[in-house]
């Protein structure tokens, strides 16, 4: 491929195409077929219980201590790796490695299964280091292949077609689940049962077929995601430059300077008092905030009374939709809100529309008040992401160095989300219950809030 002048519209639509390829990942998988498919394995299970690694978990908790364990990897690893990465110039193949990795883990989860618990979880845990890794370096490209002035809106149009790419597949894949003799998926029953069985027994019968049709369209959902994210990724590839490799060996002191770096930066905060005060709030918040939007449709499977199967994963998909499309109107609502309020007050209110929610989930057990939240949810989510952000950018100090202190920022949220998720498994593997461990959240968002307040106005 001839190398690419940066700024060309060639360049940016390419990158900006990996969100489409990736973006079902986050859709289909961590949003809403696999949790689909994951508790209906323990659909014959009245308590839910799975041995794995030496003990018995319930089988909600488990899953969230394994993505808990994956953003801890993803924490850790993704500044040494990108440190290396810009070292030795190869950053396009890394973001390759982690593509595929998180590619093939997809489509491992065919085989996904209780009497294979340990390489099911392997297969899930690629598919989420996959994309989170290959992010990191995704991400990176922009300030490479974009001007300034460029980025936010070629940024903007990568989330776009991400979203249009992950909610055709989706749509794709619910029909599959829902309507699988379309897909040639076998729902018959034997001929000998309906000739001699009551109409109960063929009803039931029916009931059942479908069910394991379902079932296995699910399965086949999983392949359709890794198939689609590796080959769409392909263009990508082709078009991002390869990165210029300088030569130079991978030592111990590049291995470890990205953690430097991030110590480094920890030190110059402790001179912006602002920006200090608001990380720290940021931190508390947004473990509740990012646990929440990860355990949701766990949630609602568990805890909610869908009266069907059937009813079940459309409403839960449905909700999935909802929250994507409300939040485009949410992130609008709150920018506008905090260019008339201030981020601050702003992000205050937010995180008390958050702490109610945790209140009203609580409570919750029928679809339509699961579609309220879900609505909710969606306004103040995409409101919470992009103004946390933006707010932490404009606290920054004059320096050329934003990509250590964004990295910082990365570090945190994912240090966050592991202590929030290991917080919500360990009350719901003690007390039984999703609704307790959603509660307990209350009291993240309440000091957050807390600590919003005592943000100073000016850096001192």
């Amino acid at each position: 491929m001839k190398h690419l002048e940066k700024g060309s519209s060639k360049l940016l639509n390419a990158w900006a195409f990996y969100d489409w390829a990736n973006s079902v990942y986050t859709l289909t998988i961590a949003s809403s077929i696999f949790p689909i498919f994951y508790s209906a394995l323990f659909v014959s299970q009245t308590e839910k219980l799975v041995p794995a690694f030496g003990m018995v978990f319930k089988s909600t908790a488990l899953i969230t201590y394994v993505t808990a364990f994956t953003f801890l990897v993803v924490a850790f690893t993704s500044p040494i790796l990108s440190g290396i990465a810009d070292y030795v110039g190869n950053k396009k193949n890394f973001m390759k490695f982690f593509c595929y990795v998180g590619g093939l883990g997809c489509i491992g989860l065919y085989w996904f299964s209780i009497d294979n618990i340990h390489l099911s979880l392997l297969f899930y845990f690629m598919g989420l280091i996959g994309y989170w890794g290959s992010l990191v370096f995704y991400n990176s490209y922009l300030p490479d292949i974009a001007y300034p002035e460029q980025q936010d809106r070629i940024s903007a149009k990568g989330f776009s077609m991400g979203y249009v790419g992950s909610v055709i597949l989706l749509l794709l894949n619910l029909a599959m689940v829902m309507k699988p003799d379309w897909f040639g998926f076998d729902i018959s029953i034997s001929e000998t049962l309906k000739e001699t069985g009551t109409e109960a027994q063929i009803t039931q019968a029916l009931k059942e077929a479908k069910d394991a049709a379902s079932f296995e369209a699910m399965r086949i959902a999983f392949i359709t995601v890794g198939l689609w994210w590796i080959l769409f990724s392909q263009y990508t590839f082709y078009v991002l430059p390869k990165g210029v490799s300088n030569g130079h060996k991978v030592t111990k002191d590049v291995v470890f300077n990205g953690l430097k770096e991030l110590k480094l930066v920890w030190h110059q905060m402790q001179q912006n008092l602002r920006l200090k005060s608001y990380l720290i709030a940021f931190f508390v918040f947004s473990m509740a905030v990012q646990t929440i939007m990860l355990v949701a449709v766990y949630f609602g499977e568990e805890e909610i009374s869908w009266g069907g199967d059937d009813a079940k994963t459309t409403g839960l998909i449905v909700s999935i939709l909802v929250i994507q499309l409300v939040a485009i109107v949410g992130a609008t609502l709150t920018s506008l809100a905090s260019s008339k309020f201030g981020n601050i007050k702003t992000l205050i209110v937010v995180n008390i529309i958050w702490m109610l929610l945790c209140v009203y989930a609580y409570f919750m057990e029928t679809p339509v008040q699961f579609y309220i939240a879900a609505s909710l949810v969606g306004l103040v989510m995409g409101g919470i992401q992009s103004l946390a952000r933006s707010t932490y950018s404009k606290f920054l100090p004059d320096t050329e160095d934003t990509t250590s202190y964004f990295s910082f920022y990365d570090v945190a949220e994912k240090i966050g989300i592991v202590i929030g998720m290991v917080i919500f498994a360990t009350i719901d593997q003690v007390t039984g219950s999703m609704r307790n461990a959603i509660l307990f959240l209350f009291i993240f968002f309440l000091i957050g809030i807390i600590l919003l307040f005592r943000v100073p106005k000016t850096n001192k």
